[in-house]
């Protein structure tokens, strides 16, 4: 594996394809449920999977210099492992590395760079990933910065501008209530309380909420 062949530009353009998702509520709800329900699993096990190890080995750690390259470092940590090992802890074991990649990021000016709304929001759903003793406070912050970016969102896509908070506020909920992602606790082999087994059972978690152009 020579990590000197990997390029950001290969992260960028699978995950924000210039396709005109953002055109319409209904493409745009298709780029999102793909991205965050596995339909990206195939491709990225298939061709990603060496890429996704040098990040995580820290070969790729020059990307984060320049606010695309630290994109593309975030997603390769944040976002393909929960792909490539899927279902298993090491789907979660870049948390905290891509957390501080993002929250530098956020001190430094990259995520100011970035126009678009979607490649923002990769950077909150990093730091909303991480748990930690912090993570409420994270969550606080994230509502601030959600609320903040909905205001790019464009006109054709006003119904995300609702979504978008509200997503971050049921997150924060969890979060307040069990200090953690309980619906990791069966992978990481972590003892659930009678609470987090009782949601668990319900299955209704964020990340698998259905995302419907015309709900």
């Amino acid at each position: 594996m020579d990590s000197a062949n990997f390029r950001p530009e290969q992260v960028l353009e699978l995950w924000f394809p210039d396709s005109g998702h953002q055109d319409s509520p209904e493409s745009h709800s298709a780029y999102w449920e793909t991205r965050m329900q596995g339909g990206m699993d195939e491709i990225i096990c298939r061709d990603f999977a060496d890429l996704t190890l040098a990040a995580a080995r820290g070969l790729l750690d020059r990307w984060a210099e320049t606010p695309r390259g630290r994109l593309a470092l975030l997603i390769a940590l944040d976002q393909f492992p929960r792909s490539l090992w899927r279902d298993t802890p090491a789907a979660f074991g870049q948390d905290i590395k891509a957390a501080r990649l993002a929250l530098e990021g956020i001190r430094n000016g990259h995520y100011a760079a970035l126009s678009a709304p979607w490649e923002k929001n990769f950077y909150i759903i990093a730091i909303s990933h991480c748990e930690g003793p912090d993570h409420l406070q994270r969550m606080d912050m994230l509502v601030e910065m959600t609320e903040e970016l909905i205001a790019d969102i464009p006109g054709t896509l006003a119904l995300f501008r609702e979504r978008a908070p509200a997503q971050v506020r049921r997150v924060r909920g969890i979060i307040e209530q069990f200090g953690r992602h309980p619906h990791r606790n069966p992978i990481l082999g972590r003892v659930s309380s009678p609470e987090e087994e009782a949601y668990i059972a319900t299955g209704d978690f964020p990340h698998l909420k259905k995302i419907e152009a015309d709900a």
